[in-house]
Order: C-alpha cells, then structure tokens, then sequence
C-alpha cells in the first residue's frame, strides 16, 4: 500500500465541472492517469480528487458514505432549489427522505400508469400530425414537455388544471422552455414556490380527496415527532421533484431516440417487442416485463447518462484506491467515465443493449453502472422515470420510425445534465 503517496495529476489546475469543457478534460485524464488522480482547482485553491474505480466508488457512495457530504455544485443548485433533498444533508436530509420513500413506492407508482399512458398518447398524436405534413419532430422540446407534463400532473392533480385556467397559461412551462439554467432562471423558477404554498394553503382550508405526490408529502408524518412537513419543506421538495423528475428522463430520452435513429436493426427490434404487448394501459409489472426495451433504455443510460457528474466532500480523510485522500477534500466521480471505463466495458464506444441481458449483467461490478448514483442517496423517483421511458418508447415504436433530420454530429451540453447541445430533429414515418 502506498498509502502516504499522493495521486498523479496534471501540472496545469483546473476547475472540475465548473466549464464546458470539464468533460474532455475527464476523458484526457484518465487516459493519462487512470483510476485516481488531483486535478488543483483554483477557484477553491485546493486539490478536486477524481476516481474511477467501481470499488472507490462503493466506498464513496455506500460504505462509507457518513463520511462525505455533497460536494462543489451544490451552492449553485440550492439557489434553485432551497433545501430538498437533493442538497440538503444529515439528520434533516434522511427525515426527509424517510418521509417522501413511500409515496414512491412500487404500488403508488402503479396508479400513476393511466396518468403516464394519456400524455404519451397526446404527444402521439402530435407526432401523427408532424408526420401527415412532412415536419420534422423537435425531439429534445417534446420529450422536455411530456417529461414535465407528467410530473406536474403527478405532483398537483386537478389543481394544474385550475392554476391553468386561472393564469391563462402553464405557470411551470418556463421548466421547459427556458434552456439556461442561469441566475434568471432560478429567479423565475423560485418565484414559483409562492405559487406552489398558494396550493398549499387552498388544501389546507378545502380539505378535499387528492391523489398526487403534493397530496401525500402533505399527509406524511415524521416517524419519531409526528410532525408533518412545513410548507418551506414542502416547498422545496416539490420544486426539486420538478426539476429533478424532468429533466433527467428527458435527456435520457432524447439520447435513447438519438441512438435509434443510427441503429435501424435495435429500432426493428423494439418494434417487435411493441407490438407484442397487448395491454391499452401498460402496469408497472406489463412495462418492466418489456426486457428488449429496458435493455435499450440501460444501454443509452450507459452511453449517455444525464447526471454525468457527482460530487462528494470528505469530512474526515479517507483512502481511495491506495492513495491518501485529506479531509475536507472534494471527490468527484463521473458516471459517464466510469461506464466507458475498458476494465469493465468491452466495446465501450458501442451501442450494445444486449449487454443488459441478465447473464452478462450478473457478471458485472455491480459498481460499475450507476446512472441513478448508488447508495442512501441514489435517485429517489428511478422507478418512476424508468416507467415512464418504457411506456414512452413502447407508445412511440408502436407506430412511429425516427430518422434524424440532420446529419451533422451532435455536440454535448455537459452541465447540470448531459443532453446534446442543439435540439434534436427527428422525421417521423407511420408504421
């Protein structure tokens, strides 16, 4: 053990995550150096740590995690944010999170599916229309509005009707429609938490049935007080369930057509196991049973996963890969390194969902893929994301082929979350 050593690195710093060109960076990196090395970060004046290695990252993550707390970033998303449970932390963040587990869980989800299935039929239809006049679809906008259409319908139920109708408009579609995530987005976007406490308010004084996560955040009891959550709390958990729950499966779903559309035989092949399933309205249990499909979905998580980046500080100091790591050190891990990475990966580069088939999947590092983070803070909603990309590509495939429109090569927006830079322009043809 070479404990005492410190890791390679380049002699140049460097602020990780902080610019677009971080990721091009992480890819020379590790060319250069490998499962673990620093990189000095000069806005902070220290070193950043980044591995590599499944095994450092189960200890990150997992065992022993108490150890570290969210790292660089963070300040930026809690301006957004507030303190949900993406960035808050300690005994706040687990009686949170103990508080929000159940409204996700597999039976609630389940009840969700009518919900899921409508607004995929709209947008097919929609996409029926693009097709009769000869337009293209706009595949990052649209799978960027039915991604948030669905959340906000799951979170507020009839209430989003009634603000609608109120307002005139959609008081939530700048999620959609603004691309930048700059401090004039977080602006607008935290101007409507007063919204969110107005709906808040109304069904405390006209207590009538819901049906809806905001419903059930508000029912929900701390274990050891029997407090309810405040509306401050509740606030921010539905703001971060807002950004949180869209725009991840929407890049996730823009890459997967992206990959589709250069990939005719896997197309082909969800076609098939499409056209296969029977049910109008899929389950949960009909559209996880969909394996070509959720092969497909892995394999474009794998390639493309939009949380391409975590960050973790260590409060104590700790020991990765043999190399002493001080305390208060940021460590990052990137989900997208770590899924190309040629110890664990044949043909890295490719385009493989068969690789997702259980007797391949069962050998894996277990650490070696994870596009929802691992561990007590892994992705709270991956079971409801994940239902709604198998339904979307099972309503789509059933009667639509997606060529790209262009065929000039996708550039990457690696910021909060990866998706590709300019939006994706798809033709569409009837099956």
């Amino acid at each position: 053990m070479h404990t005492s050593a410190i890791p390679p690195g380049p002699a140049e710093g460097f602020d990780i995550g902080g610019s677009e060109e971080s990721l091009a960076r992480l890819q020379d990196y590790f060319a250069r150096f490998g499962d673990v090395y620093r990189v000095f970060a000069p806005a902070r004046g220290v070193f950043n740590y980044v591995i590599n290695h499944p095994d450092d990252i189960k200890r990150v993550l997992l065992t022993n995690h108490r150890n570290y707390t969210k790292g660089e970033g963070m300040d930026r998303v809690k301006i957004l944010l507030g303190n949900g449970i993406m960035t808050s932390e300690g005994a706040f963040w687990r009686r949170q999170r103990r508080m929000m587990q159940p409204a996700f869980h597999r039976r609630v989800i389940d009840q969700f599916s009518t919900l899921i299935g409508e607004v995929n039929e709209k947008f097919a239809q929609r996409w029926a229309e693009h097709c009769a006049r000869g337009e293209p679809v706009n595949v990052s906008s649209d799978t960027s509005e039915l991604t948030l259409e669905i959340v906000l319908r799951s979170l507020f139920g009839s209430d989003l009707r009634r603000l609608e109708h109120q307002m005139g408009a959609n008081p939530f579609e700048v999620v959609a429609k603004q691309p930048n995530r700059d401090l004039k987005f977080a602006f607008q976007f935290r101007s409507l938490g007063k919204l969110v406490g107005e709906l808040i308010q109304n069904r405390r004084h006209a207590p009538e049935e819901h049906f809806d996560f905001l419903s059930m955040l508000m029912l929900t009891r701390d274990r050891e007080s029997g407090e309810p959550m405040s509306d401050k709390e509740l606030i921010d958990e539905v703001l971060t369930l807002i950004v949180a729950g869209h725009e991840t499966t929407a890049a996730a779903l823009t890459w997967t057509w992206y990959l589709l559309g250069q990939h005719r035989e896997i197309a082909e092949q969800l076609e098939a196991e499409a056209d296969r399933s029977a049910a109008s309205v899929m389950s949960l249990a009909a559209a996880e049973s969909m394996s070509f499909t959720h092969q497909v979905l892995q394999e474009s998580l794998r390639l493309y996963p939009p949380g391409w980046l975590i960050s973790r500080r260590a409060i104590e100091g700790d020991e990765l890969g043999g190399f002493s790591i001080p305390p208060r050190s940021d460590v990052f891990i990137s989900p997208y390194m770590l899924h190309r990475h040629p110890a664990f990966w044949s043909d890295a580069e490719q385009f493989k969902p068969e690789r997702f088939s259980d007797v391949e999947a069962n050998e894996r590092h277990k650490f070696a893929y994870i596009p929802f983070a691992v561990g007590p803070r892994h992705c709270i909603g991956e079971n409801i994301a994940m239902f709604e990309m198998l339904v979307h590509m099972r309503t789509m495939t059933r009667q639509f082929r997606l060529k790209r429109a262009t065929s000039e090569p996708i550039e990457f927006e690696a910021q909060i979350n990866l998706r590709p830079r300019s939006n994706l322009m798809m033709t569409v043809t009837t099956r």
